[in-house]
């Protein structure tokens, strides 16, 4: 008998450079053991510095993509990037719920892209105001501090729907990194981590669809947050160079 694979639908934006986005997303959650279904929401004009571009996919072929997949197969996990504008978010928002429907705690993992390392904004609306349908639909979103500042903290996420908070710490200083989980209840974890030299292009995107995958494949939220940040660093001390500046993250591996 052929083995199934669990699946994790991506929405995400497409990055000629292969460091980030789609080209990430489908990396990292194979490293998982599950399988990604892309569904492009942008094209982009980037290398592994900057962005230059965005081109937002028109929001009935971003549906049209979706819903392809989703009337022929099970979806276990939903993993969503930039979304590229305000009217894409909405039709994902749409999707989401449509798939809640059948099954009301599929999880969905969402990386809110506001910029890219260097500051180049990845929306065509405001970013933050793009996020908002998304937010009442997420499971767990996973913004770094800079992001969290801009989405007005935890606390506010958290009002607007947001389950769960993972705020990463790689954008501050000092020798350490610590991640910060804020849950539904109101309680607090956290996780240390080494700061490794070099920047990294694309971990927030490893991240976010390593976490999407392991909750594919049953695992509980604790678990597939502690598991898919020790993945994440392992790839973040393993990344390599296509050209100066921004370096690869190594996500072969499991």
């Amino acid at each position: 008998m052929v083995p199934m694979r669990r699946t994790v639908l991506v929405f995400a934006g497409a990055d000629p450079s292969g460091g980030a986005g789609i080209a990430a997303d489908i990396v990292a959650i194979a490293a998982q053991g599950a399988h990604a279904l892309p569904v492009i929401t942008a094209l982009t004009v980037q290398d592994n510095d900057r962005v230059f571009g965005v081109e937002a996919v028109a929001p009935e072929l971003l549906r049209r993509q979706a819903q392809a997949l989703i009337d022929k197969m099970a979806i276990h996990a939903v993993k969503i990037g930039i979304p590229g504008s305000a009217a894409n978010a909405a039709v994902i928002a749409q999707l989401i719920a449509q798939l809640k429907l059948l099954r009301p705690d599929l999880p969905v993992v969402l990386d809110p892209v506001l910029a890219s390392g260097h500051g180049d904004v990845l929306s065509r609306d405001d970013a933050v105001l793009a996020l908002a349908p998304l937010l009442p639909v997420t499971t767990v979103i996973v913004p770094n501090g800079p992001e969290a500042l801009a989405l007005g903290g935890a606390e506010n996420l958290r009002a607007q729907g947001c389950q769960n908070v993972l705020v990463t710490g790689g954008h501050g200083d000092g020798e350490v990194i610590v991640n910060r989980w804020f849950d539904g209840a109101g309680g607090e974890r956290e996780w240390r981590w080494p700061r490794l030299p070099g920047e990294f292009h694309g971990s927030g995107c490893t991240l976010a669809s390593a976490i999407a995958a392991r909750l594919a494949l049953g695992q509980t939220l604790p678990e597939a947050l502690d598991l898919a940040q020790r993945y994440c660093h392992a790839a973040l001390a393993g990344a390599y160079a296509i050209a100066p500046g921004q370096l690869m993250p190594q996500r072969f591996i499991q």
